[in-house]
């Protein structure tokens, strides 16, 4: 039974009412260093785009195709662009995380993504690859959405990122985080907060409007605390996701997550206030002395007014997500056909070394990406063993409910973000309530909501459990993982593959995919270390990719086979190599 990892059945009547207004965004980004200093104590190198730092939004209207052409520049490093939060159904493989939906993008190359966005919301793209969009390849999607149910209610939009900051870069803050001589886990602690990439921005704004404030957190690590003196607001959208008005005074965002609040101004202008971001400080392991975790900006009602200190607080108080409702009542998904029971557990390895454990098993990567493992696989494809033990993949039969019972074996908080998919977010526990119990549910002790919340990343406390639920109908690779940025290192990471066994799920595949990566899967070692294979060494012909069918005209053609030997390819820089090993 072939796997196929895609439905290109689209709606006619969709298609034909989005044909009219649809167009074509094209973003040129070459990704290079430039240096900044954005908290204004320290200058450092960061990932910028075109020779700019902080990073252009990409954004859109539901309907719209979306193409960006990256090119890598940066010189040393691979990189990639992961559009967080766009389910890419139909087009899996321009998910954008390096070495599950494609190789990496090695330095001097390009890869063109190109998919049609119909999701309308506030959401943010990121370099998925080593760790490496807290050095500066972050920044945010928008989508916005004719049908918005809440257009009449607001007059303007505005876009404000939170971020924390580090000085130092990545590569060299892995190394050290991952290292025998940090055996407790220890993470890297940021020097600074960060709003719109800067500190004490102005946003000036005028009395008696509503403004959409889109809200992203795009941090390696710190969640914060928003809040603005002196105001309320409600919350209608998380996660791209629309939920029922809901009023709030402080709110809180873990790594990755968004939210779209309404702000009315006041009709008075006779003073500014503070827009108030605090790093939640309980993350940390130790907390550096001199650490300021506030980052503020101001609600500018009248420049010609002083801006205001922020006013004190007794305590964070910040609103339960797990109480909004969404606006299209989707109701709680049937019992699980399947149930997923991960236990995160921070452990060292036998060497000392400080790693993370789904359930005892921590991710590497694999050497070919899992979709490309997939779509040659043939009916061995629904076997969970060929993508390796260590990606942790479960494969799901297609448009059957899953429920992920994530127990937290750990003293610290956890954002879990699932690619491909908004889950049902049907309980969180207190901290320290230990592992879920589904006695609890089946005695009544536990009542689960019957419209639950949905978003794409979720909460869970110390010591506590979060349970969730999503229907299986995105065929493709989907990763779930922790989105502190130091614990997708440290191996917090699994693999859901979605099968589609049905011809009209082929995806069309573009060979430019495939044209460069397959350099730096073989060729990683020095040519003087590198045997070279011919041939001979792999006789056993298994697969052409892509197939015939699914070749664009004037694409090339490179040719799978099994080796029967471990040694590495030798290729010269120049060369373009045809052959990929498995």
């Amino acid at each position: 039974m072939a796997l196929s990892l895609s439905s290109f059945l689209v709606s006619s009547i969709l298609f034909c009412a989005t044909l009219i207004t649809a167009e074509t965004r094209t973003y040129d980004f070459t990704a290079g260093w430039v240096n900044r200093n954005p908290d204004g104590q320290h200058e450092r190198p960061v990932i910028g785009i075109n020779g700019e730092w902080p990073l252009p939004a990409i954004v859109a209207n539901v309907g719209d195709r979306v193409v960006v052409n990256l090119k890598n520049d940066l010189g040393n490093q691979s990189t990639s662009i992961h559009f967080h939060g766009l389910f890419q159904n139909g087009t899996n493989h321009m998910d954008g995380v390096g070495s599950t939906t494609q190789c990496p993008i090695p330095p001097g190359s390009s890869f063109t993504y190109n998919f049609t966005i119909d999701q309308p919301g506030t959401y943010w793209y990121h370099s998925h690859v080593d760790g490496q969009y807290p050095d500066g390849l972050r920044g945010p999607l928008i989508v916005h959405d004719p049908e918005n149910p809440y257009a009449d209610l607001y007059d303007e939009e505005l876009v404000l990122t939170l971020s924390d900051w580090y000085h130092d870069q990545m590569p060299g803050l892995i190394a050290s985080f991952l290292s025998v001589t940090n055996p407790t886990g220890a993470e890297p602690v940021p020097q600074a907060a960060l709003m719109n990439d800067t500190q004490n921005l102005e946003i000036h704004i005028e009395p008696g409007k509503t403004y959409f404030l889109r809200i992203i957190n795009m941090a390696a690590f710190a969640a914060q605390y928003f809040w603005i003196d002196g105001h309320t607001f409600r919350i209608i959208e998380v996660d791209g996701v629309y939920h029922e008005p809901t009023e709030a005074e402080q709110i809180y965002l873990t790594a990755a997550q968004r939210y779209g609040v309404l702000l009315t101004t006041k009709n008075e202008t006779d003073a500014n206030y503070a827009i108030m971001g605090s790093m939640d400080e309980d993350l940390f392991d130790q907390i550096p002395d001199g650490l300021n975790p506030n980052v503020t900006s101001y609600l500018v009602y009248d420049s010609a007014l002083p801006l205001p200190e922020p006013a004190d607080i007794d305590e964070f108080d910040p609103f339960d997500d797990m109480l909004l409702v969404p606006t299209d009542g989707e109701e709680l998904l049937p019992d699980p056909d399947l149930v997923v029971t991960l236990d995160v557990v921070m452990d060292n390895l036998g060497n000392g070394a400080n790693y993370a454990f789904f359930s005892g098993i921590t991710y590497v990567k694999p050497k070919v990406p899992s979709l490309y493992t997939a779509l040659t696989s043939g009916e061995y494809a629904t076997n969970a063993s060929i993508y390796g033990v260590n990606t942790h993949s479960y494969v799901l039969e297609h448009n059957e409910v899953v429920e992920i019972v994530l127990n937290n074996q750990d003293p610290g908080k956890h954002p879990f973000h699932l690619h491909g998919h908004a889950f049902q977010s049907i309980l969180r526990s207190e901290e320290e309530a230990g592992d879920f119990d589904p006695e609890s549910v089946t005695n009544g002790s536990v009542v689960l909501p019957q419209k639950p919340m949905r978003r794409d990343v979720l909460l869970v406390r110390p010591n506590g459990h979060i349970v969730m639920r999503f229907r299986a109908n995105n065929p493709g690779v989907w990763l779930f993982h922790c989105h502190i940025e130091w614990h997708v290192d440290s191996g917090l990471v699994m693999t859901f593959v979605e099968v589609c066994t049905h011809h009209s799920c082929i995806p069309h595949l573009p060979s430019t995919n495939l044209s460069f990566p397959f350099r730096r899967l073989l060729c990683c070692s020095r040519p003087s270390q590198s045997p070279r294979i011919t041939l001979r060494h792999a006789p056993r012909f298994l697969h052409q990719w892509p197939p015939q069918e699914m070749l664009q005209p004037t694409r090339s053609t490179f040719w799978i086979f099994k080796a029967r030997t471990s040694l590495p390819l030798h290729c010269p820089q120049a060369s373009k190599p045809k052959v990929l090993l498995l």
